[in-house]
């Protein structure tokens, strides 16, 4: 994985372009495949909006975002890639139809990883004569500046292509965990999910707005979470007897709020209630607006938080 020099990236959406601007920073030549007449120039421009945040970042080693090279087939960008990453939109019948179309291309010793965030590992296998170097390598959005990446195998796997991933994407500069069993959703969009439907079920129940749900996250939690996992922060939360004290301490408490957790439903009076209560907390920000801001706050807390860890 430290000898490659050739990425692909099929699909060149907005996760795509991502991983092409974060492949190119850290030194690679990356062949693209898209099929929408736009997708050079939108991947082009991508790339030199989020190279000064790669750079910002310490993440260009080496790169130049003119080692991009675009071909008008699948198969074709795939040839000369010893890792592929492949992004198109999620469709089940569509990415089969693409992993069928490069099979006969690839390397022998070439690793592809899909970003497929809803599609599990074996559902994608159906599209592969032998699928032992396919694996699951889904990012955070966007990629360039999100570093977790989930990798997925299963028992049709090589563990070489698995290890193989986990290395390169560290290379890249990103951080991986391992999820050991496939389940739908992976682990991040699990509790995220989780999350957020404790967070509807409070504003449909009159608890709070959603701009102070929201800010109860950011300004509270969401500090501590970007410092340190659930288990490890309330290891530390009940001082010296660690988490087997926390959880005699506060287990009985902890049991009586999970008892009383909601379960929503997205209707479209709850939709309509969580839209304008996101439209109101936005106020006269547009949505570009409103990213740029999120991801300059992403970028000061990675900045301010290099070298700790």
């Amino acid at each position: 994985m430290q000898d490659i020099e050739r990425a692909a990236v099929l699909g060149a959406g907005v996760i795509g372009a991502s991983w092409t601007a974060l492949f190119l920073a850290r030194g690679l030549s990356v062949a693209v495949y898209d099929p929408a007449p736009a997708a050079e120039d939108f991947v082009r421009d991508y790339v030199a909006q989020a190279w000064p945040t790669l750079e910002e970042l310490g993440l260009v080693d080496d790169g130049d975002p003119a080692r991009v090279y675009f071909h008008d087939s699948p198969a074709a960008a795939v040839k000369k890639a010893l890792f592929v990453q492949e992004s198109v939109p999620e469709q089940l019948e569509l990415k089969l139809a693409v992993f069928a179309e490069i099979e006969p291309h690839l390397l022998p010793e070439a690793i592809v990883s899909s970003s497929a965030s809803g599609l599990m590992v074996r559902e994608m296998q159906k599209g592969w004569r032998a699928p032992s170097r396919f694996v699951l390598g889904h990012p955070f959005n966007p990629p360039h500046l999100i570093p977790l990446v989930e990798v997925i195998g299963n028992e049709r796997t090589d563990e070489d292509a698995i290890a193989g991933a986990e290395a390169f994407y560290r290379r890249m500069g990103k951080v991986t965990i391992r999820v050991r069993r496939e389940v739908p959703g992976h682990v991040a969009n699990r509790l995220q999910a989780a999350l957020w439907r404790e967070a509807i079920h409070l504003v449909a129940e009159g608890v709070a707005s959603v701009e102070d749900v929201d800010k109860a996250i950011w300004a509270g939690p969401g500090l501590r979470w970007a410092a340190m996992g659930p288990h490890m922060l309330f290891h530390l939360a009940a001082g010296p007897g660690g988490l087997a004290e926390f959880c005699k301490r506060y287990g009985p408490s902890t049991s009586r709020w999970w008892a009383d957790l909601g379960r929503p439903e997205l209707t479209a009076d709850v939709i309509a209630t969580l839209v304008e209560g996101v439209m109101a907390e936005a106020g006269d920000k547009s949505l570009a607006e409103t990213a740029a801001q999120r991801d300059a706050l992403i970028r000061a807390m990675l900045a301010a938080t290099k070298g700790l860890r």
